[in-house]
């Protein structure tokens, strides 16, 4: 029996290096498939990408072709003699995500700390949902609620005490001169910011949960105040998050199409007064791309679409180096 007992022994102790030499080689294999399942899909991704690049390069040959590197600065754009140019989308897209980032900023910010230093713990959650809902609803709602409510409210009420109050002051008085159309790249700005304070806000919130309470016990501990924390401790330990937030909701204004369409007013041409109609990169391929007839004036909107792309991934480019550089100083 002892000597069973032993064969038994020696059968097991035998076979346990074997059962764990193949589980090691079963755990090997899942890890290469993982690692080339996960390879494959950032592959994709980059297919897919250089596709989009190669694909507006090769639609917007002809017009590079035709109207050279001047078809960024220049401002005329007539369908009829086939000369076109890209100048007036390019200051539209550009003035408009300005000033939608000037408004959204703050509010966002506001809207943040507010729901983390000041909220009631039982709102805190149903005044988060009802921001995040704002995320959720369709651009052509809010450009119908645009056209439709913010513009003439903005023509009757707004714009006129506006164009009168800066009428004698010079810079101001350019930006903001007469008459009030009501739609135009203010209008569209303003509905852009509407659309991006649920982005920058859920960031904004999402970091500043972040911050260890210690930190702000501390600084309320030697007699801060509550700016002065969220001033000198809040902000400053999450600036980075910040400002990726910043950079969503900067991309999410730079793209959008059929809010900005319908408010804009869809017109070529470059103007310094903030209230005048005017139009973006993408409300122009939105508004014209079906009636586009001829190789230069469909080649022309594919153009603007590239001039998009690169405006876009400048954007991002920035905000990757200024991150990196921010994540270098002490504390970052």
């Amino acid at each position: 029996m002892e000597t069973d007992t032993i064969s038994d022994a020696s059968a097991r102790l035998s076979s346990e290096p074997q059962e764990m030499v193949r589980r090691a080689r079963r755990f090997a294999t899942i890890d290469v498939a993982f690692r080339r399942i996960t390879f494959a899909a950032t592959l994709t991704v980059l297919v897919l990408l250089g596709g989009v690049i190669v694909v507006l390069f090769l639609g917007a040959l002809p017009a590079i072709g035709q109207f050279g590197f001047g078809f960024v600065f220049t401002e005329i754009w007539n369908p009829v003699t086939q000369k076109f140019g890209a100048w007036a989308p390019i200051y539209g897209t550009l003035i408009t995500s300005a000033i939608a980032m000037l408004f959204a900023v703050p509010v966002s910010l506001g809207i943040a700390i507010f729901l983390t230093e000041f909220c009631p713990r039982f709102l805190r959650r149903p005044i988060g949902i009802a921001i995040e809902l704002l995320a959720g609803i369709p651009s052509i709602v809010y450009g119908i609620w645009g056209l439709f409510v913010l513009a003439p409210f903005l023509q009757l009420k707004f714009q006129p005490l506006v164009i009168d109050a800066f009428a004698d002051i010079p810079v101001l008085s350019t930006l903001f001169a007469g008459p009030p159309y009501g739609v135009g790249l203010f209008t569209a700005g303003v509905i852009l910011a509407v659309m991006v304070i649920p982005f920058v806000t859920a960031v904004a919130r999402d970091v500043f949960e972040t911050v260890p309470p210690v930190l702000k016990e501390a600084a309320y501990g030697i007699g801060c105040t509550t700016w002065e924390v969220v001033r000198r401790v809040v902000i400053p330990y999450t600036r980075i998050g910040l400002f990726g937030g910043v950079m969503l909701g900067l991309g999410r204004a730079l793209g959008e199409t059929m809010a900005v369409a319908f408010v804009v007013g869809n017109a070529h041409r470059m103007n310094p007064n903030l209230f005048a109609p005017g139009t973006t990169i993408s409300a122009a391929i939105a508004n014209e791309f079906t009636e586009a007839v001829g190789v230069f004036y469909k080649s022309a909107l594919i153009e603007l679409g590239l001039i998009l792309f690169v405006i876009t991934f400048i954007v991002l480019a920035v905000a990757r180096l200024m991150l990196a550089r921010m994540g270098r100083r002490p504390g970052g």
